[in-house]
């Protein structure tokens, strides 16, 4: 009798441990690279909630300190990144084999992460006033300093008569307060530490270009995405539930946000949310394709349609 219950328990553990790879086998990896700020919240809860389980989906992802060195690495090291959409116009234009797969957030009047701040003393009021003057932005050819080049334009500024200067977003505040910039582009939440501090916010850059904005959106090497249509569409399902976790349960998501930035909980807990968005079309990418042209940064024409590689 006991050799008989030991030849049944062996046989149920082979049966377990067959089983097993099948399970792991059921779940496609995906590789992301992405920059922890605000704008990847979506990802860190689809993976802290279970929605990419959900999805059958085991996704790695893998930080990186600039989005600018992201497209270079997709197809190789990385299935999936995080761009703006200036990065992927410029990607592209560059002779690079991307495409995006899904959107990832719009800026909108009710959910605004960055602002035009200028210094409390600088007697400046308005974009027209930054002629002759010096403005700090993050990366020069970037979608921030991009904006607010279409910006000074849009109002009659000669964009040569304003001097940028790249600076990282938390040494902004202290260089306005030293007297070395007379304005800066700059993310939540250290805009809203310069302006509680007294300095003027003209606003918001990217609502300069359309209103709503897409700011930034999920990219991927094109043959990849060719041969991945459906790992696409689950990709796409996960972040839409994301999406609708953030919105429901906000005080969570703000959890989930705190624990992937390591920044403070006091400075989490005012600072607005993205507003997250899979839905990706043509006539989001069309405004920014334009400013850039408009801009000198990319030569000829651009077909949108061919820069998306979105679920069926």
């Amino acid at each position: 009798m006991l050799k008989m219950v030991s030849i049944v328990l062996a046989a149920g553990l082979l049966v377990v441990g067959a089983l097993q790879p099948a399970r792991a086998q059921d779940a496609t990896r995906v590789r992301v690279a992405l920059v922890p700020v605000a704008p990847a919240l979506g990802v860190w809860v689809a993976q802290d909630k279970g929605f990419f389980a959900g999805q059958h989906l085991d996704v790695v992802i893998t930080p990186m300190t600039t989005v600018a060195l992201i497209p270079a690495v997709l197809g190789n090291q990385f299935d999936i990144g995080i761009a703006t959409t200036v990065d992927l116009i410029k990607a592209a234009a560059g002779g690079m084999n991307v495409v995006a797969i899904a959107a990832n957030h719009f800026e909108t009047a009710q959910a605004t992460t960055n602002a035009l701040v200028v210094r409390k003393d600088s007697g400046l009021s308005s974009v027209k006033d930054l002629a002759g003057k010096t403005v700090a932005a993050p990366s020069i050819g970037a979608i921030l300093q991009v904006a607010t080049l279409h910006w000074l334009k849009k109002d009659g500024v000669d964009v040569k008569s304003v001097h940028f200067v790249e600076v990282p977003f938390p040494n902004m505040g202290d260089q306005m307060a030293a007297g070395r910039i007379d304005a800066a582009i700059a993310a939540e939440p250290f805009a809203g530490r310069m302006v509680a501090a007294g300095n003027m916010s003209l606003g918001n850059v990217l609502l300069q270009v359309a209103d709503p904005s897409l700011a930034t959106l999920w990219m991927s090497d094109r043959d990849w995405a060719q041969a991945n249509r459906p790992t696409i569409a689950k990709w796409t399902a996960a972040l839409r539930q994301a999406a609708h976790f953030i919105v429901q349960e906000p005080k969570e998501a703000r959890d989930i946000l705190a624990k992937y930035t390591k920044l403070p909980a006091p400075v989490v807990e005012h600072l607005a949310l993205p507003h997250f968005e899979t839905k990706l079309q043509r006539s989001d990418l069309d405004p920014w394709i334009k400013v850039l042209n408009e801009l000198g940064q990319v030569q000829g024409p651009i077909d949108s349609g061919a820069l998306l590689a979105t679920a069926p």
